[in-house]
């Protein structure tokens, strides 16, 4: 399948191609990239001025966003984490840590902080937001794994006031990716080789 003439019946199969690639990464490789994105990440001036940062922690072989966010612990930065509401399909509410080993095994076998550290999404006001995926294009819309988390959570008054970067091997930048009306991009994608900025 061309990247650039991916549709939407195509979503299954380009999501089980990329993923089997990421599988794919060896862990040294995995390593260096991950090293290489959260070193971008910091180059951002979101980043760079954040008082509140909403990260995530990686699975299956996900470019490493804890590497980002134990250096805003050691920085001061309000680290915010995702968690998926139990019994509502595509929510996801938000945890404060004070230490990455402050969280459990939640839905999909994501580590996530303890439900009763957590609220409404739109409880907080993160300065950036790193958006994982499966794919991304170079206009920033992104490829999920069919949940709509990320798709609700990108919605919300909370997020329109902070800078969304998606965080992904340089493989998962497709030229073009199907875009519904509603899709919202991420204001750059973050690779271990360029961040490229997806609108002035």
């Amino acid at each position: 399948m061309q990247p650039d003439a991916i549709s939407a019946t195509d979503k299954p199969t380009l999501r089980r191609a990329m993923l089997a690639r990421r599988a794919a990464v060896s862990p040294q490789d995995a390593a260096r990239a991950s090293a290489a994105v959260a070193a971008r990440v910091w180059e951002l001036p979101a980043a760079a001025g954040a008082g509140e940062i909403l990260a995530y922690l990686p699975v299956k072989n996900e470019i490493d966003a804890s590497l980002v966010a134990r250096e805003a612990l050691a920085r001061g930065i309000r680290l915010l984490l995702p968690r998926c509401r139990a019994g509502a399909q595509g929510i996801l509410d938000i945890g404060c840590v004070t230490c990455l080993s402050d969280v459990v095994a939640g839905r999909f076998g994501i580590l996530e902080p303890r439900e009763d550290a957590c609220r409404s999404a739109d409880a907080f006001a993160p300065d950036l937001i790193l958006v994982p995926a499966v794919a991304f294009d170079a206009a920033g819309n992104r490829l999920g794994f069919g949940g709509g988390y990320y798709d609700r959570l990108l919605a919300l008054p909370m997020a329109a006031g902070a800078f969304t970067a998606g965080l992904a091997y340089a493989f998962q930048v497709l030229p073009r990716l199907p875009a519904q009306a509603w899709d919202i991009p991420v204001d750059a994608v973050v690779t271990e080789h360029q961040t490229l900025f997806t609108h002035p």
